[in-house]
């Protein structure tokens, strides 16, 4: 029996050897830029643009304002942003293929000295999108995922309406890039109408997600009405909501968005940040705004080369957004989506990001890493191996640490 002394000498040794192993990443935290830390100089480039557009403050915090001003056109770009002729050449390459847009906002994230800012690369279209020879254009096969007008199904349970082709900012890596067109446009009420019917007829849908596109671009009525038509199916238990503003446009939260929301409950809400820098004291706004009005949130990830496909990044993603009441939720691996090729990585790095997450901070700070299986067959978990091995009696796991051990598994 080892004495009082003998067990605080072992804790103490275990102590210095668990700190020992997040020292890495303290080291390289302070390196990693978030939207708090870089406030200040976020709020300068915010006045700039401001004063760009002759704006006042009551009309930059209106989202609608917002939207009306989205930056569209290369010599808007040019104003608000160093570019070479080079860069522009290329925006303008690109924009006659695929849309691009990007809110005052959000552009205001942008490190003007950095061309590789990853909040700029999310935004601003580079040539490589011209150079992808290998994607798809609807690599979840959605067109044949579609049993009603606005509705993709993949799952017993739920599934998704498509209410608008819109958003606040055209993300570069975006998966429906195929739908966004050149003008925007909500789905017609008819079509949610007949989404609406299909969801009646078929009783075991039980979860319905609103995407698009945006659906925080709905306006404050037809969202509400929509809302109250699923409020309405006695078998719809929840609702969803799958968001980039809080990202993009966090002032689209408004106290009469959350008085909508608040009457809609239960209400969750999928919001999309990828990098510390998109997490933002406006941001943590809007998330209070959203969480005093009873709403669910919960962040989806898409893994990117080169702007999240780092473990001490991801980590720090995710401690930011549990701060402003987010809930890490899915990192998904970029989908093989035409023009989106210079995102992608190898699975192998989400898996070792995944290594690089489990013991190493929270449970609560942890996402499910997630690939989507081809032809519309749905969310496919990749997990390191911890089951080594299993007999009659016990198992082999390994350890977030590696450690190989033997575990009991009988029912005596």
């Amino acid at each position: 029996m080892q004495d009082k002394k003998s067990k605080l000498l072992i804790a103490q040794a275990r102590s210095a050897e668990l700190k020992k192993r997040i020292e890495p990443y303290l080291a390289e935290r302070q390196k990693i830029a978030d939207g708090f830390a870089a406030w200040e100089q976020i709020l300068e480039r915010h006045a700039r643009i401001k004063k760009y557009f002759g704006a006042t403050e009551e009309e930059w915090q209106d989202w609608r304002w917002q939207v009306k001003r989205r930056i569209n056109r290369v010599e808007t770009l040019r104003k608000l942003l160093p570019m070479t002729d080079a860069e522009s050449e290329v925006v303008k390459r690109v924009g006659e293929r695929y849309r691009w847009s990007v809110s005052p906002y959000y552009l205001g994230l942008m490190d003007p000295d950095n061309p590789d800012c990853p909040v700029r690369r999310q935004a601003i279209p580079v040539a490589a999108e011209l150079l992808d020879t290998c994607g798809n254009e609807d690599p979840m096969a959605e067109e044949y995922t579609s049993p009603a007008p606005a509705v993709t199904r993949r799952y017993p349970d739920r599934l998704i309406i498509n209410v608008t082709n819109q958003c606040a900012m055209y993300c570069r890596h975006c998966q429906r890039r195929r739908n966004i067109g050149e003008v925007d446009r909500v789905t017609p009420r008819e079509q949610l109408g007949a989404a609406l019917d299909y969801i009646r007829k078929n009783e075991e849908i039980r979860d319905v997600l609103l995407t698009g596109g945006d659906a925080l671009m709905l306006n404050n009525e037809y969202l509400d009405w929509l809302l109250t038509e699923l409020d309405n199916i006695p078998h719809v238990e929840i609702k969803r909501l799958g968001t980039r503003t809080l990202a993009t446009m966090p002032m689209r939260v408004t106290d009469e968005l959350c008085t909508i929301l608040e009457r809609h409950s239960p209400l969750y809400i999928n919001t999309h940040f990828n990098h510390p820098l998109e997490i933002t004291p406006a941001v943590e706004q809007a998330c209070r705004k959203l969480t005093r009005a009873g709403a669910v949130l919960g962040n989806q990830a898409v893994l990117l080369a080169g702007i999240n496909d780092n473990a001490h990044i991801m980590k720090k993603l995710n401690h930011q957004l549990l701060k402003v009441m987010i809930r890490p939720y899915y990192i998904f691996h970029a989908k093989k989506v035409k023009g989106t090729a210079h995102f992608r990585t190898r699975v192998e790095v989400g898996i070792g990001i995944m290594e690089q997450l489990r013991g190493y901070t929270s449970g609560l700070a942890i996402p499910t890493y997630i690939v989507n299986a081809p032809e519309g067959y749905g969310k496919t978990p990749m997990l390191p191996e911890y089951l080594l091995s299993m007999n009659r009696d016990s198992i082999t796991i390994r350890t977030w640490e590696k450690k190989v051990l033997e575990y009991e598994n009988s029912e005596e």
